[in-house]
Parts: C-alpha cells; structure tokens; sequence
C-alpha cells in the first residue's frame, strides 16, 4: 500500500492520531492562514502601496487581484501535482516559494513587477489551502476530523479579517514593505515541522504523461481571462470598452471548453460530476455565496473607512480586528456543538448571523464611523465562527478518501472564485449606487429652495471670511454643496452594498435547508 492509502485507511479508522501526525495537520493550518490572510494583507495599505510602486488608485487593485489569479488557478492543480511530486515535497516546495515569492514583492518598484511577483506568490500560496484539507480528511481518523475543520475554519475566516489589521499596523509603524515579511517565521518553521513528519514518497513524473493538459490550459486562460474582466470591468464601463468585451468572450470560450473537456476525459484535472453529489453541490454553492460575503465584506469596509472617513490603514486595521477576535475563542467550540446538534442547523445559524450583521448596516450616515460598526463586527465575527467547520463537514460528508483531494481543491477554488466576482460586483454597485443616490439627491437640492440657498449662503460667507473674494466664494460653495451631496450619495451606496451582501447570505442559508443531515466527522466515509 502507498502512504496515501495507509493515511486514508487511518482516517476511515475510528483511532487517535500520533503527536506527529497533529503537528504535521498544525503545520497545515498554518500555511492555509498564510496563504489566505495575504489575500487580504493589503487592503488597508493599497494606498502606501501605490505610491511606493508609483501607480494610480485604478491600478492598486491589481496588488491583490494578482495574488488571487494565481492562488484560484493552482488549487484546482493541487491534487494533480501532489501525485506527480509526491505529497510531501508539493508542500514543502510550495511553502518554499511562496515564501521566496513574498519577500521578494518588498523590493517591487513598479506595477508591472509587482502583478508578476504577487501573482507567482498566489501560485505557490495556492497549494497550502486545499493541501490543508486533503491533511485532515486522508490523515486524521473520523472523530477528530471535526477538530482538524475547526482549525481550518479558523484559517478561512479570521486570516481575512485580521489580514488588514496586521498590515495597517506594520505599513503606518514600519512601511509597506514590511508585510511581505510576515510570512518569513511561520514558512521556516512549517518547512521544519513538514521535514520531520510527513512520510516520504517516490516522485511519480510518468502522471506527467497522463496529465490533462488540455484541461489545465483551458482553465487557465479562462479564469485569467474572467477574473481579469472582474478586476477592469468596472473602471472601464463593463461592456462599453472593447477590451472588456474581448476578455468576456476569451473566458466563455475557454471556461466553456474547460467544463466541456473535464465531463468527456478519462482522467479530469478536476472532477466536476461530485457536484451532483447533492451534500457537495449544495454546500459548495453555499460555500460559493459565503465567499462572496466573506471576501466583499473585508473589501466594503476599508473602503468605506477610507473614502468616507478618512481612515489611515492603522485606523482601519483596528476597525476590522472586532471581526477576527471572537471568532479564536469560539470556534475551537464548534466541533463540540457539532455532536450535539445538526450540523446544517449550526451553518444555517451562524449564515444567518452573518446575513444580520450586515443589514444592521444598510443605516449608514455621514456620523457613522469606527464606533459605529463595533457591535455589527461582533455580530459578524460570531456568525462566521459557526460557518466554515460545519459547512466544510456537509459538503465533504459522502466524499471519499481518493476523492477528498479534488473535493477539497474545487471547494476552495470556487469559494475564492465567489469572493473575486463578489469583489468586482460589489465595486460595481458602488459606483452605480452613488450615481443614482447623486442623481435623485441631486434632483432636490437646487437654488429654488429656501434651505439650499442658506447653505449656499453660509459657505459664501465662510469662504468670504478666509479671504476670497465674491465671485470666487460663490463659486466654492458650490463646489462644496457638490461635495456633500456626493459625499451623502457614495454612503447611501455603500449601504445598499450591505443588503446585497445579506441577501446573499439568505440565500445561502436557504440552500442548506436542502441538504441531507450529515454527521460529524462523517467526512470522508464513503468509498
């Protein structure tokens, strides 16, 4: 037998796991919240950022879109390339370069170098997510897979949400640069624990061979293609601008020749029939929805906190920590609760917080700030706690051992997937909500109005006693009366983007109602 089998036989077994095998799962986790938190490690700092690089606010983006192209299209090839390099190596090496890779994005000094370094660092980062779960399915037995999902939960949700705290604090105290260093310790010591515990195995370069080559080009160029559309789109008035157009035809093409390809091959690079599994295919189109929530909401925040308010990235980091915090003391309860309880109804729960969280901000003014969005957060971070382990054990629940790896890698792809078309709508309905809010806002504020010419009054007179004269003050005022009038709009949109994302979650929540009742630590049961 391989080691793979024997790991599978010692999952599907009702044992205990040797300290070697939890420090080798440990180990795992920590690569999975590395690779997840560098998502989201530059949102608060995307400003010092493209000033360090010399590019424009249009163009900052791309510091996280890079990373996330490369991590969306190596997860789907994780199983693959695990097979061909061996496990152990797969994981080290990735560990290795993704290291390598984030520290060299510290010495970027234009875009072009910047998209190329952060997207080869997704591409190694990629490879520790799925691996992660594949870790706790293959290697842990059946009642303490619970516990391994827990953790991975732990990764998947408070990575992101105190991704932007860790580099708000460290860009206003020490320079940009110096997130790109954070991942440093943590790889060396995973490298080092990785070493000593996980079996070795031949190298399988003959699967080179049998590869689905076709498969992974398709996909590559299709999802490049699609998630370079997302990033552009809105910037470029969607379908008005020829390149966005070329681009959508590019990604139906391919993606479409990809879906094609994976349902007629013999040996798929991923294995799309487990979506008619009922569990995996809802779950994962929960799962799909819960990304779209859980990657937009650490992007609408920020983004509020800065253009409205003015936050710096410290001030933002501190803002979005209230949603990382609880959620380390409560979700090491989760395995427990899930052998009391029906796992679906633990998920439906904490979506359903999730969704509530974010409709307790579709009040926004112009007085809401940091203070403001601390109870929505703490509600936030409790629902999110009680997402991840249970979501992951219902989809995952009729998977098999050989299966788990591709079961893992398509989970997680498409949860990503989910967050960058979320990211990219969402920036959308911002720009499109501000500009409907502006129009009817703008419908009533007009000189015919007694209060409007008040106000118009009150600002003359303030420019006047700075020392303008009256035409020029005139015509300040009216400048500033546009000013709050966008500035009104642009909050009325973000709140508008909260419902979005709460109706996303409801729906979410309802898919699950679907789903057969799972029980803990069944994953990986079904052969």
């Amino acid at each position: 037998m391989t080691t793979t089998s024997l790991t599978s036989a010692a999952a599907a077994s009702g044992g205990k796991s040797s300290v070697a095998t939890w420090i080798a799962v440990s180990a795992g986790m920590i690569g999975a919240f590395m690779a997840i938190l560098n998502i989201q490690i530059t949102n608060a700092s995307l400003l010092d950022i493209e000033g360090g690089i010399g590019t424009g606010v249009d163009n900052g983006a791309w510091v996280s879109t890079a990373y996330l192209i490369g991590e969306i299209i190596v997860i789907p090839l994780t199983d693959f390339l695990s097979r061909v390099f061996s496990f152990r190596r797969f994981m080290i090496g990735g560990t290795f370069f993704f290291m390598v890779f984030s520290m060299a994005c510290a010495g970027a000094h234009d875009l072009g170098t910047m998209i190329i370094l952060r997207g080869l660092q997704g591409f190694a980062g990629g490879v520790l997510i799925p691996m992660a779960v594949t870790m706790v399915v293959t290697k842990l037995p059946k009642p303490q897979q619970p516990l391994g999902f827990a953790m991975f939960a732990l990764s998947v949700t408070f990575a992101p949400a105190i991704g932007p705290t860790i580099g708000g604090y460290l860009t206003e105290n020490y320079g940009w640069q110096t997130i790109f260093f954070v991942n440093t310790p943590p790889s060396i010591l995973m490298i080092v624990a990785l070493l000593f515990t996980l079996e070795k195995e031949p190298m399988r370069l003959g699967l080179l061979r049998e590869g689905d080559w076709l498969g992974i080009i398709t996909m590559a160029i299709g999802l490049s293609a699609f998630q370079t559309m997302l990033e552009e789109g809105n910037k470029d008035d969607w379908f008005g601008s020829p390149f966005i157009v070329k681009l959508a035809i590019i990604a139906a093409i391919f993606l479409s020749a990809f879906v094609w390809i994976e349902l007629k091959v013999k040996n798929p690079l991923v294995n799309l029939r487990l979506l008619l599994n009922r569990n995996f295919g809802i779950g994962t189109l929960s799962n799909v929805l819960v990304g779209f929530a859980l990657f937009g909401t650490v992007y609408v925040l920020p983004q509020y906190l800065a253009q409205v308010q003015r936050y710096n990235s410290e001030q933002i980091g501190n803002v979005l920590a209230w949603t990382g915090f609880p959620q380390m003391v409560l979700i090491p309860l989760v395995p427990w609760l899930m052998k009391k309880f029906d796992i679906r109804y633990i998920a439906i729960f904490g979506i359903a917080l999730f969704s509530v969280s974010c409709f307790m901000n579709i009040h926004l003014s112009l007085d809401d700030s940091g203070d403001q969005f601390l109870i929505p957060n703490i509600v936030r971070a409790i629902g999110q706690a009680f997402i991840i382990t249970p979501l992951t054990s219902i989809a995952l629940a009729a998977i098999g051992p050989k299966d788990a790896s591709n079961a893992s890698g398509l989970f997680n792809m498409l949860r990503n997937l989910g967050g960058a078309v979320g990211t990219a709508a969402l920036q959308t309905i911002i720009t499109k909500r501000e500009q409907y809010h502006s129009n009817i806002i703008g419908q009533s504020v007009t000189v015919f109005r007694d209060e409007v010419r008040q106000r118009l009054d009150e600002l003359t007179n303030y420019f006047l006693a700075h020392g303008a004269d009256r035409a020029y003050a005139q015509h300040e005022a009216v400048v500033a009366m546009g000013k709050i009038v966008r500035r009104q709009a642009l909050v009325m949109g973000f709140a508008d983007t909260f419902a979005v994302i709460g109706v996303m979650l409801a729906i979410a929540a309802v898919s699950l109602v679907f789903a057969a009742k799972a029980k803990a630590g069944s994953a990986a049961t079904a052969h």
